[in-house]
């Protein structure tokens, strides 16, 4: 039967526009009183809206790019370990080239009924991929939160590391060692970390050295080892003697093709990543790279998580968190100081 708004206020002791909000998952509704409503519903034998029905509160799903990448694993396992604690049980889900898709993943996760989704480098990074997925889900009255990318019009959180303010560091810390002939070596144009690393490189570059955009040393590549290698090699055919990375993976890539031209770092040619993956200190030499704030990136986007269970909607704005820069041996001194 289609529900009465009436019946349903008599029995909640709320309004009839009350339950209206409730029965379409509009906001301006306290989790307790919402919580009265649903009772209602289901007392009266009213069969409660798709987006309504009960969903497995135990359940969140995480959905991450490819663990290759050591930054993945490493955002799991904050987040990971902040649902434990709160008495939550992840379910990981990892897509993979060829493999199953975001989409695919989302269909499943809401199968089993999980609580909310939090999105890690998913799709709506990805410039060229629609939103009516993320739209659907909201529809659905599914919380969730996205990590590194941003989509105007999704109904949801964002947290993000500025990508920005990492370039302005990464050239900054080139040009004061004495570099001019600085590359960046970065993922798809298409995805919206890369651009906004290239926004930030080409304006300090050009702010610092008065380097036009046309004459800039911009490399996109896929986001792996193989990329940063490939990439590499137009970059040191350009004169490069400095590489700034769009991951730690790519930087080592990058490391081998500058060993196979018989140069050495950082001595011939400095490189920086991105990320500060785990166990990247441990290079040879240490990678000099930007840290992502994984820890406070993750944490946060748990807070806003359960914030939005509560019925406390976080603002739909973006969340940007500030980088790091690490020095470590892969940077030295440019041409026009190196003794």
């Amino acid at each position: 039967m289609t529900p009465r708004l009436s019946d349903i206020a008599a029995q909640a002791g709320v309004s009839e526009a009350t339950v209206s909000r409730v029965l379409n998952g509009k906001p301006g509704v306290s989790a307790a009183t919402r919580q009265v409503v649903l009772a209602a519903l289901d007392l009266l034998g009213y069969e409660r809206p798709t987006r309504l029905r009960r969903r497995s509160a135990g359940l969140v799903g995480l959905i991450t790019p490819e663990l290759d990448n050591p930054i993945f694993p490493a955002f799991a396992q904050v987040i990971e370990s902040a649902l434990t604690q709160r008495e939550f049980t992840p379910v990981l889900c990892t897509r993979t080239p060829g493999g199953t898709t975001e989409d695919e993943f989302t269909g499943l996760l809401i199968e089993r009924g999980v609580a909310g989704i939090i999105f890690v480098s998913g799709m709506h990074a990805d410039t060229t991929a629609g939103v009516e997925r993320y739209t659907k889900l909201s529809g659905e009255n599914v919380p969730m939160v996205m990590i590194n990318g941003y989509a105007e019009g999704v109904d949801a959180p964002f947290l993000s590391t500025d990508d920005r303010l990492a370039m302005r560091l990464a050239v900054n810390h080139l040009v004061e060692l004495g570099h001019e002939r600085i590359g960046l070596l970065s993922g798809p144009r298409r995805f919206v970390p890369v651009i906004r690393k290239t926004e930030g490189f080409l304006r300090t570059m050009a702010e610092l050295l008065g380097t036009a955009e046309e004459d800039a040393l911009l490399e996109n590549t896929i986001f792996s080892f193989e990329g940063g290698a490939a990439g590499a090699r137009s970059l040191l055919d350009q004169n490069a003697t400095a590489l700034v990375c769009g991951s730690d993976v790519m930087a080592l890539g990058a490391i081998t093709t500058i060993r196979e031209r018989g140069l050495s770092v950082p001595h011939d040619v400095s490189v920086i990543g991105f990320d500060d993956s785990p166990f990247i200190a441990y290079t040879d030499p240490p990678l000099t790279t930007i840290r992502q704030p994984v820890q406070a990136i993750g944490l946060a986007a748990v807070r806003a998580l359960f914030d939005e269970l509560a019925g406390i909607p976080a603002p739909r704005s973006e969340f940007v968190f500030r980088p790091e820069l690490i020095v470590r041996g892969s940077t030295g001194s440019g041409p026009k100081i190196q003794r």
